[in-house]
């Protein structure tokens, strides 16, 4: 749980009394390749950390299969509008390697909230982050090509050609693997 509360001094320190609080309503998973965190039509309670391994955020837009993001070591994964609407999610999170997930049970840690101020500060500025990621990430596609956004993403996550299947790489860029192969090759 070490890297988890250095995640969260990070947006905002927590009491010791608090950091426990967390731990408590939290439990490590190992989870294998390919599996789900969360299934396509479930319900978000769950916000999970990514102690180890690399997680994506997909969905099927007629028949094919589409990447919407991609979360890697030491970062939090939720299907947001889920979680706060409590309405099924059309997306599911799957991990891309073996993986260790820290589970923390989003309606306990609600309720934590009125006790501990300070934890109700740290999830808004997490979410915070998240929505502005979110933002930075309609504004690459509206406003990047395809390769400077193939570049960005490879500079930001050098690993992630040993890591992440091409396949997952092109339909989170909105490309074919073909363009992809291309784009690959003119930056070689």
């Amino acid at each position: 749980m070490t890297s988890l509360l250095q995640y969260f001094s990070k947006f905002n320190p927590l009491s010791k009394e608090a950091e426990d609080a967390i731990i408590k309503i939290s439990t490590v998973v190992k989870i294998k390749k390919n599996q789900d965190l969360q299934p396509i039509g479930h319900t978000c309670k769950t916000i999970y950390f990514i102690n180890k391994g690399i997680a994506r955020i997909y969905y099927y837009k007629n028949g094919v299969d589409i990447t919407e993001s991609f979360s890697f070591e030491n970062t939090i994964i939720a299907r947001v509008e889920s979680l706060f609407t409590g309405n099924p999610s059309r997306k599911g999170i799957q991990v891309l390697e073996d993986s260790e997930i820290i589970a923390i049970n989003a309606t306990q840690l609600f309720d934590l909230y009125d006790t501990y101020p300070e934890i109700e500060r740290l999830f808004r500025k997490i979410f915070e982050k998240a929505y502005v990621d979110t933002v930075n990430r309609m504004e690459g596609i509206q406003f990047h090509t395809a390769e400077e956004q193939y570049i960005a993403l490879i500079k930001e996550q050098p690993t992630l050609l040993q890591k992440v299947s091409l396949k997952h790489i092109a339909s989170y860029l909105g490309i074919t693997q073909v363009t992809l192969s291309r784009i690959r090759g003119a930056i070689r």
